[in-house]
């Protein structure tokens, strides 16, 4: 049975273990907290994320990283995408060598506007040939729960995208592969961004016209950023643009769309921060992805108008319709 380790016991890391498990895989998993990683081990439960599961018995938990990287085969980065640098630095030590590096994480860097896969490759030297990114709709209690579901496991290099295409094929998982990496994780990451915008309208009390508006012209920002980075525009259309895209924004159980529903009801930054574990990571590369867009000269009139929202700068009602007031211009998507 192949050893695969999870670095992340939130409810992505811990629903992505139970994917591996059901794929007929051992799954360690490394958690922060050494007591939720007892409650892991004893009561085959994640209570603090996916309350009323039962997980695999092929899952353990365990707050010593070498422990959970000892003979694995590969390796799944699961943490919230600004603490990916200081954990790294901490784990470079103990990770294996030669085996694949997974990032599930959806954010680009605060400060260094960094993806994800470029900030392993920094921090661990693993060439490209060794860095995967999984992506795709992946709310993370249905697919725990078993439901159906499809992914992008996207490298560089097509046979380790194929090995772990079948390390994680369970099924209820589907996974397809693609060497387009940028695509894919700008997918992911932008999504959050324009789900909190979709939040905001729904707050708001806007209807579906208004919610249908954002995603369509955030997915052509996302594409847009994309294409000046390298991607392949037709990543967009497939799981890890669209999918992802309509699934973050569609579904109550997204962390981002939630959050950007407060902030529309009037709540603060700082108040529905307060109030959860979760991690919204629209809130954090919002500015970074702004940045970003700006590095490239990509015009993100979405995406910057949700950073200064998030930045106390303007309104969520003022964000609406200062989008919806620009001046209108000629453009080649609708």
């Amino acid at each position: 049975m192949t050893k695969v380790a999870v670095f992340g016991a939130g409810s992505w890391g811990t629903a992505f273990a139970t994917v591996l498990a059901n794929a007929g895989n051992q799954v360690s998993i490394w958690g922060r907290r050494e007591s939720l990683c007892e409650v892991i081990n004893s009561q085959h439960e994640n209570p603090d994320y996916l309350p009323g599961l039962r997980l695999p018995d092929a899952i353990t938990a365990t707050h010593d990283p070498a422990a959970a990287a000892d003979g694995a085969e590969a390796v799944v980065l699961a943490v919230p995408s600004q603490s990916l640098r200081a954990n790294l630095s901490e784990w470079a030590g103990v990770l294996p060598s030669a085996v694949p590096l997974v990032s599930l994480m959806k954010g680009v860097e605060v400060g260094t506007t960094k993806r994800m896969s470029e900030v392993i490759a920094e921090l661990t030297g693993a060439g490209p040939e060794r860095i995967a990114v999984v992506s795709g709709p992946n709310l993370a209690r249905e697919i725990a729960e078993g439901q159906p579901a499809a992914s992008v496991v996207a490298c560089a290099d097509e046979g380790t995208a194929t090995r772990l295409q079948k390390l994680c094929h369970s099924p209820t998982f589907r996974p397809y592969t693609n060497n387009d990496v940028i695509g894919c994780e700008l997918g992911g990451a932008t999504k959050n961004v324009i789900a909190l915008a979709v939040g905001m309208a729904i707050g708001l009390g806007f209807g579906d016209n208004a919610r249908a508006s954002v995603i369509t012209r955030g997915l052509v920002e996302t594409a847009r950023l994309g294409t000046a980075l390298g991607a392949d525009e037709h990543t967009f259309s497939g799981l890890a643009g669209l999918g992802d895209l309509v699934a973050t924004c569609s579904s109550p159980l997204s962390r981002n769309r939630t959050f950007g529903e407060k902030l529309g009801q009037g709540l603060t930054v700082a108040e529905i921060a307060g109030a959860t574990r979760q991690v919204a990571e629209g809130v954090k590369s919002c500015s970074s992805i702004t940045d970003l867009a700006h590095h490239h000269d990509v015009e993100m009139p979405i995406a910057e108008h949700v950073t200064r929202v998030v930045a106390g700068e303007m309104t969520p009602k003022d964000m609406l319709f200062s989008l919806i007031s620009r001046s209108a211009k000629s453009e080649r998507w609708g």
